[in-house]
């Protein structure tokens, strides 16, 4: 498959802008949860939670890429690939990128609701918790998409 032998992500998520982009999307998870289990724009222990979840599915996802591509790091968790390794108007590309995709977000909501729950579970219920790590990653995976995508498809090229 295509989308394994990609190494935009690994290479792009050492360099500043991919440090960035990773520190945005986890401020607006934050921003995203303390909104939802607070009704605030920051607590600091939902910060905190946020920020161990995201690391956790984060070294999760690169020991997958790793297991599952032979040694190539972070290219399957959140495959950042250009139109190099994706043709759109391939109905079979697009179907597997969508599928990987689609499945990395949900392993990365339930590795992080489970690392969510361990860390916010005196303070909140579960529900709560899982709505709101359900939305936020949602939230900061589209835009997330957005940036990365917009970049990698249409002004990389």
């Amino acid at each position: 498959m295509i989308i394994l032998n990609n190494t935009y992500f690994g290479k792009y998520a050492s360099l500043p802008m991919g440090w960035l982009l990773m520190a945005c999307l986890i401020a607006i998870e934050v921003i995203v949860m303390s909104q939802i289990l607070d009704r605030k724009y920051f607590k600091s222990r939902v910060a905190f939670t946020a920020l161990v979840s995201n690391v956790v599915s984060g070294i999760a996802g690169a020991y997958t890429s790793i297991a599952i591509n032979g040694g190539r790091l972070l290219t399957v968790w959140f495959p950042w690939v250009s139109s190099d390794e994706v043709n759109l108007s391939n109905d079979e590309d697009l179907f597997s990128f969508v599928l990987y995709y689609a499945v990395a977000l949900v392993a990365t909501i339930l590795i992080e609701l489970i690392v969510n729950c361990v860390f916010l579970k005196k303070r909140y219920e579960f529900r709560p918790v899982m709505r709101a790590t359900i939305i936020a990653n949602v939230v900061s995976f589209l835009l997330g998409s957005f940036v990365l995508y917009s970049y990698s498809f249409f002004f990389y090229d």
